[in-house]
């Protein structure tokens, strides 16, 4: 991407005090905590950045608040930078804006409820659109207050089923949420595309790679959305890229064409066959592939020859509960996470062994289109991968054990209730915009970006009287970052075997500076004066002057912590002539080490910053 010059940095980045580590609030780890999974948790745990607090819930010490700090500051100043206002709101909440949107229901078990002392209703916020919107109606009245865009950096709490991977996935977390109020569709496109300029120049600057992606808009309603995910076998996010074109996609938001129909005209007759043992994919293929009656003249069966029907249950915010079966091409699971998008705010739940005991007609291993549909004698609603369109034949389940049915024909023999997208996405599908073939990345989201259009203005009655006097409903978009998972994000982009390797803007400190030598030596009083003859230059110094501590610990201890520049005062420092002293330079990233005469290290680290 294009170069861009950054304007003058402020706030920690202008911190003049020294950090010394003999009073710093600062315990470093030798092992990785044992309920860490992924990178980031385990060395921002082991590095004193946070520590636990609770299941999905940290709490930031010094060095992780400074950073956390610095990744908020370069959000706020290039929301500011485009345009847009900062505001503050409380986090808990009254029930009934979010009653009034639906969203104290549809959120379910997500949410966080509580009453006070009276009684009342009230919840943690997991999103701000209904306050925003309230705040705006209660302010503004006229189309000439129009266009808007406020925001707010604030703590978000969701009762996350499975919180993991550290920052990545709590309960509690730091959101930058942002909404924009325009009169029309046209002024709401212009603001979306504000947004989406300003979270590029965040990301570029944050220094974290990102690709955007169509998405779906899930529980925040809405039409067009994107995601900025960056790259990481970590992430919980799966995407699609095409090797063509420039279409991406999250998985959830890929919609598959369907094929055309075929004619019915001459297709052969359904045949239920003997199929004894076979109540996997792999087992039928190799059933009918091993059988002199049943395998074909012209190639092998495989697997998407079949059709797979999975049962699930799902279950609604208002806590009633649905089976819902779903038929896919048997070469292709249900993706959990595409199923959740299409039939969400409901959760999906497995369909256990005393579901099929309560549905006798379900025969686990060899269910059928026949038993399936709300017009059938189970009343199980079934919808159907795109795939499977009309003159399409498979080989299914007969609903009989040991028994299945061959050339079993769609919009003949058997019909759906619908339509799903649910069905995995595989490396090598049909791109969706241009044919070519797809490639499967998996992604952490760090924003996301809503035109979500008028459900919320319209709940919550938000008008404003336009040009001719007449009151118009708002239009609103709503757009996300990220900020805590930034710096998660930020500790898995960049760090080695040592420890974390901070880009400079957002590191605790520009510089290191570590003590290497017998105590009473030369090289304390020499370090004693670099750092605060950096300090006085405008450098950010993290300062190891603890004592008792061997050199050995402290470079480890350095090289975990990762500040971009580690200076060491060592055997280099010369007591009698100190114009001779000569001091190492290492920058942590490209692991260079430098012996530099001491009177030169301030003059390169200003060069640095």
């Amino acid at each position: 991407m294009a170069e861009r010059t950054h304007r003058p940095v402020t706030g920690d980045r202008y911190r003049r005090s020294v950090l010394r580590m003999s009073n710093l609030f600062l315990r470093t780890l030798r092992d990785d905590p044992s309920d860490a999974e992924v990178p980031s948790h385990k060395l921002l745990v082991r590095a004193g950045y946070i520590r636990r607090a609770a299941p999905g819930g940290f709490t930031w010490l010094p060095l992780g608040f400074i950073v956390l700090r610095n990744v908020e500051r370069i959000v706020r100043e290039e929301m500011d930078a485009a345009g847009f206002q900062e505001v503050h709101f409380p986090a808990l909440l009254p029930k009934e804006p979010y009653e009034a949107s639906g969203r104290w229901v549809e959120y379910g078990p997500n949410l966080f409820r509580l009453q006070d002392r009276h009684g009342a209703d009230h919840l943690l916020a997991p999103t701000h659109e209904e306050m925003f919107t309230l705040l705006v109606k209660g302010l503004y009245g006229s189309y000439k207050d129009l266009p808007l865009s406020i925001y707010q950096i604030q703590t978000k709490y969701r009762d996350e089923a499975r919180p993991r991977a550290g920052l990545l996935r709590g309960r509690e977390f730091v959101m930058k949420d942002s909404y924009s109020f325009d009169v029309d569709d046209e002024g709401l496109q212009r603001s979306y595309d504000r947004h989406r300029e300003a979270y590029i120049k965040t990301f570029e600057r944050l220094g974290l790679p990102f690709v955007i992606v169509s998405a779906m808009s899930g529980a925040m309603g809405g039409s067009a959305s994107e995601e900025f995910l960056t790259p990481l076998d970590v992430g919980e996010d799966t995407f699609i890229r095409c090797t063509k074109c420039d279409f991406a996609a999250n998985t959830e938001a890929v919609e598959v064409p369907a094929p055309p129909a075929v004619p019915l005209d001459g297709l052969a007759d359904a045949v239920v066959c003997d199929t004894p043992g076979t109540p996997t994919i792999q087992t039928l293929v190799d059933f009918f592939n091993g059988s002199d009656e049943l395998r074909r003249a012209d190639r092998e069966w495989t697997a998407a020859d079949t059709l797979k029907n999975v049962v699930v249950k799902l279950r609604h915010p208002d806590g009633s509960s649905e089976v819902l079966a779903i038929g896919v091409p048997g070469d292709r699971e249900v993706d959990q996470k595409r199923l959740e998008a299409q039939v969400a705010p409901a959760e999906v739940e497995p369909f256990d062994e005393a579901d099929f005991a309560a549905n006798p007609a379900l025969v686990k291993g060899y269910i059928g289109p026949g038993v399936l549909g709300s017009e059938s004698a189970s009343g199980i609603r079934y919808l159907l991968d795109p795939r499977v369109v009309e003159g399409t034949q498979w080989i299914t389940g007969a609903d009989v054990n040991g028994k299945h049915v061959m050339n079993l024909t769609a919009g003949r023999d058997f019909t759906a209730d619908g339509v799903i997208q649910a069905a995995e996405v595989l490396d090598g599908d049909a791109c969706p915009n241009c044919g070519g073939d797809v490639e499967i990345a998996r992604g952490i989201e760090m924003g996301h970006i809503f035109q979500l259009g008028r459900k919320y203005a319209e709940a919550l009655d938000l008008k404003v009287q336009d040009e001719s006097g007449k009151q118009v409903t708002v239009t609103m978009g709503s757009y996300g970052i990220g900020v805590s998972r930034a710096v998660a994000a930020l500790a898995e982009t960049n760090h080695d075997d040592s420890g974390l390797v901070w880009p400079r803007e957002v590191a605790p400190a520009d510089v290191h500076l570590v003590i290497a030598g017998k105590e009473g030596g030369p090289q304390r009083p020499a370090a004693e004066q670099l750092a605060a003859e950096m300090e006085a230059a405008g450098a950010r110094v993290l300062f190891d002057d603890r004592e008792g501590v061997s050199p050995g610990v402290r470079f480890k201890d350095a090289e975990l912590i990762g500040v971009p520049t580690i200076v060491v005062c060592g055997r280099g420092i010369d007591a009698d002539d100190p114009s001779k002293s000569l001091v190492e330079v290492k920058d942590r990233r490209s692991g260079e080490r430098v012996d530099m005469p001491l009177a030169d290290v301030v003059p390169h680290i200003t060069t640095l910053l």
